[in-house]
């Protein structure tokens, strides 16, 4: 993979106008308690113990009509009188914010333009389906990430149409053809496993 490090004097907004692409998937890391959780959890998959770079993680769709470029995700989104729990499409805006999200990636598959297509229209068709955030899904993968022998079987805590982030985006890209991580089972994907693919051509990240 070839990895291309942006300065941080480069904004989070001007990183995701220059090199988002639909079809590319985006990673992100950030500074609140679950995001910590999350990348402490996964140092599980280093040699060295190191905390993973990444939280979550989503998938860059198409530029709409008012000429903002959209994007694909499983997340909690949580305002003061709405909250939305899984599927969901929200403006590349929302990765705007540099300090809440302090690390950014986007990686190239090398997609075909009909690859494209069917990843953006799979994750279309699960938003329509009302697809949930699997709170559960995700203990079931922490609970793994310790156990590594069991990261390659069915996830204990998994439920019927439901994602949590990572596990999301490898059901897109597997409506395309395409298996990000082959070797582990579909809900217990982290977005360290994302990053590291083998598939992945290249990546830019600024953190």
């Amino acid at each position: 993979m070839n990895v291309n490090q942006m300065q941080r004097t480069m904004s989070n907004r001007e990183f995701l106008a220059k090199f988002a692409k639909p079809g590319m998937v985006g990673l992100a890391g950030g500074e609140t308690l679950i995001d910590h959780v999350i990348a402490r959890a996964q140092r599980h998959l280093d040699p060295e113990k190191k905390w993973g770079q990444w939280s979550h993680t989503f998938l860059i769709g198409e530029k709409r009509s008012d000429g903002n470029l959209w994007i694909i995700e499983s997340d909690l989104d949580m305002h003061r009188k709405m909250i939305r729990l899984g599927a969901q499409e929200n403006p590349v805006s929302k990765y705007h914010d540099d300090s809440f999200y302090s690390s950014l990636a986007l990686l190239d598959f090398g997609l075909k333009d009909d690859e494209v297509t069917k990843v953006i229209a799979g994750g279309l068709e699960l938003i329509a389906g009302r697809t949930k955030y699997s709170l559960r899904e995700l203990i079931g993968t922490l609970i793994a990430l310790k156990h590594p022998r069991l990261r390659n079987i069915k996830n204990p805590l998994q439920q019927p149409k439901s994602f949590y982030c990572s596990a999301f985006i490898r059901c897109l890209y597997m409506k395309a053809g395409i298996d990000i991580a082959p070797e582990l089972d579909i809900k217990n994907t982290t977005p360290e496993d994302i990053w590291r693919s083998k598939l992945v051509r290249e990546a830019w990240i600024i953190k």
